[in-house]
């Protein structure tokens, strides 16, 4: 019933920041945990990091912490990703994704997927 749509990617040096953001339209969006997946070339799809319903727990893939936030703005049915210190590494498509439970569970699979953005980042 709802479209996610990701926005905010682009071609970065390393360093650099970016901030990516998912767009849930659709009513009870703080009923939801959001994620945050990525998936580079010929790798598999990694979760990054997802928030609860209420913006009060936030997880986070050992690979990013530190550096990235996860944060939602329930009003505006969005839910965003502060990427900082971006390294080469990051380079990936990243995918918004709602989970059908409150709070995130570590192994659960995301309910729905946005269509992805990609990040790009050099050296």
């Amino acid at each position: 019933q709802a479209q996610l749509v990701e926005s905010g990617g682009g071609l970065v040096e390393a360093g650099a920041s970016l901030r990516l953001s998912c767009v849930a339209p659709g009513g009870t969006f703080g009923a939801y945990a959001m994620g945050w997946f990525r998936q580079a070339p010929g790798k598999e799809r990694d979760f990054v990091a997802a928030i609860s319903g209420s913006g009060g727990n936030t997880y986070y893939d050992d690979s990013v912490k530190g550096r990235f936030t996860i944060s939602r703005d329930n009003a505006k049915s969005t839910v965003y990703l502060q990427m900082n210190s971006l390294k080469p590494e990051d380079t990936a498509v990243y995918y918004c994704a709602k989970f059908i439970t409150r709070d995130y569970y570590s192994g659960y699979l995301p309910s729905s997927w946005g269509q992805g953005t990609q990040v790009t980042v050099s050296s």
